[in-house]
């Protein structure tokens, strides 16, 4: 791919004030668990729009032309909300890769905005999404390998219900596996399911990608899936999305 000549002389700043994006955008965080230690280990972004509209209303305006700007609007909104917020704990940040032309440049408005707002960075995840038909496998493996040699953390969301498949994790070894809903929905009564995760949980500690359980719902499927071995967990049971806060957690019982 290569980069457009007026993209590649933006700064996150430019980002920041919505420069050819057409629209404000907002965000709400939701928490990320570990259900071992009972604490709260990350928040994940969610775009919305400015008035707290859901993410759908936001995605309306995306377009081919837009697209970049908007995957590089979310990262900067990301990380100035978040240090405004005071937030300590990972930053997962969902990114479009097909909107990733040089992952370098990418990286610096990254690292820019961090140092502008004060957020380590350390603590970034970014989560490459299901919203897009992924062009390129290799195109995609380029920007884990930039992602992770600057020490960030990748993570592939929405794992069984599109493009990622086992090839994908094996090939593109993220640190994080998400596990989509469509996997989580009644595990506890679908031993099926169970076994599916028995078998994506075991090629993870091979490859050492740490595995999380999202949309979770209900009791019972969180005690199924602990039961399995699966330790991170996200979901409605714990807390859902706030608008422009991050919201605590009480944690079920386990027993």
């Amino acid at each position: 791919m290569t980069i457009p000549e007026s993209i590649g002389q933006q700064t996150c700043r430019d980002c920041l004030a919505g420069k050819d994006l057409g629209f404000a955008i907002e965000m709400a965080f939701q928490p990320i668990v570990d259900i071992k230690t009972q604490s709260i280990i990350a928040y994940e972004a969610l775009v919305r729009g400015p008035n707290g509209e859901g993410a759908g209303w936001v995605f309306e305006r995306v377009t081919h032309d837009n697209r970049y700007y908007f995957d590089q609007a979310c990262r900067v909104k990301a990380i100035e909300t978040a240090a405004g917020l005071g937030c300590k704990e990972f930053l997962h940040i969902n990114f479009l890769p097909n909107a990733v032309y040089s992952p370098e440049t990418c990286i610096q408005a990254t690292i820019e905005a961090a140092d502008l707002y004060g957020f380590d960075l350390t603590k970034l995840v970014f989560e490459v999404t299901e919203g897009e038909e992924i062009i390129s496998k290799s195109h995609l493996q380029r920007i884990f390998s930039s992602y992770s040699a600057h020490g960030f953390q990748t993570a592939i969301d929405d794992y069984g219900s599109g493009y990622a498949s086992h090839q994908w994790l094996v090939e593109l070894r993220p640190h994080i596996l998400k596990l989509d809903r469509t996997l989580i929905i009644d595990i506890d009564q679908h031993p099926k399911k169970q076994q599916e995760v028995k078998q994506v949980r075991a090629q993870c500690e091979l490859q050492g990608t740490r595995i999380l359980a999202e949309g979770i719902e209900t009791e019972a499927e969180m005690r199924t899936l602990a039961e399995l071995g699966v330790r991170y967990m996200q979901g409605y049971l714990f807390a859902r999305p706030e608008f422009k806060g991050l919201p605590p957690v009480e944690f079920p019982s386990m027993s």
